[in-house]
C-alpha cells in the first residue's frame, strides 16, 4: 500500500536553517499570532469575557476568513525559497501572518493608545518583525507580506470603527441577555480604568469578608 505524503500543520510548524540564530529567533516571532490567539484571546474569554475583547477576536477571525477567500481566488504561489522548506502546499498572497499582526496592531493601538502607548508600540514592533520573518524564512515574497500588512491595516481600522461607532451601543443589551447572564459576559466600555476598578473592588470585597484583618 502506497504511503500518503505527509502534511504539516503550518500554523505552528516553522522551519529555519540549522545554525542560523537569526532564523531561530524569527521562527519564534513567526508564531506570535498563535500565542496571541491561544494565550491571549482564549485566556481572555475563559477568565474575563469582556465584550470589547470578544469583538476584537471576532474581527481577527473575520480578517483571516477574508484572507483565505482572497488566497483561494488569486492562487498566487509562494516564492521558490519555500520549496526548500517543503511547506508550499498553500497559496501565498496575501500573507495571513502579516495581515493578522497588522490588524491586531491597528485595532490595539486605536483601543489603547491614550493609556497604553508603550504596549501599542510593542504591537507594531512585533507586526513588523513577523512580516520580516515570513520573508527571511522563505515562506513569502516581499509583495505578499506587504499586501497582507496593507489589508490588515485597512480591515483593522474598519472593524474598529464598526465596533466602536455602531456595535458598542448593543453591548449593554448583550450583557443583559440570556447569553450574557449565562456566561458572565460583561461590558466595561463605560469604565475609564478597568484595571483600577477591578483592583479597588477586589480589595473592597476582601475587606468585607475579613473586616477584622483591616
Amino acid at each position: 500500500m502506497a504511503a500518503h505524503p505527509l502534511k504539516a500543520v503550518t500554523l505552528t510548524h516553522v522551519r529555519y536553517q540549522r545554525g542560523d540564530q537569526i532564523g531561530h529567533f524569527l521562527a519564534w516571532v513567526s508564531l506570535v499570532p498563535v500565542f496571541i490567539s491561544l494565550g491571549g484571546f482564549v485566556t481572555h474569554f475563559i477568565f474575563r469575557r469582556e465584550l470589547q475583547g470578544i469583538f476584537f477576536a471576532l474581527g481577527l477571525l473575520i480578517s483571516q476568513f477574508i484572507n483565505e477567500l482572497i488566497k483561494t481566488s488569486v492562487q498566487q504561489a509562494r516564492p521558490e525559497t519555500c520549496a526548500l522548506l517543503e511547506m508550499c502546499d498553500s497559496h501565498g498572497w496575501p500573507s495571513s501572518h502579516a495581515q493578522y499582526m497588522f490588524f491586531f496592531a491597528v485595532y490595539f493601538t486605536l483601543l489603547t493608545w491614550r493609556s497604553r502607548w508603550a504596549a501599542a508600540l510593542v504591537a507594531w514592533v512585533l507586526a513588523v518583525l513577523t512580516m520580516f520573518s515570513r520573508v527571511y524564512l522563505g515562506y513569502h515574497s516581499i509583495s505578499q507580506v506587504f499586501a497582507g500588512a496593507a489589508l490588515g491595516i485597512f480591515l483593522g481600522a474598519v472593524w474598529f470603527r464598526i465596533v466602536n461607532s455602531g456595535l458598542v451601543s448593543y453591548f449593554p443589551a448583550i450583557e443583559e441577555s440570556l447569553f450574557g447572564r449565562m456566561f458572565y459576559v460583561k461590558d466595561t466600555s463605560h469604565i475609564p480604568n478597568v484595571l483600577k476598578f477591578e483592583y479597588d473592588n477586589a480589595r473592597a470585597m476582601r475587606r468585607n469578608l475579613h473586616p477584622k484583618d483591616n
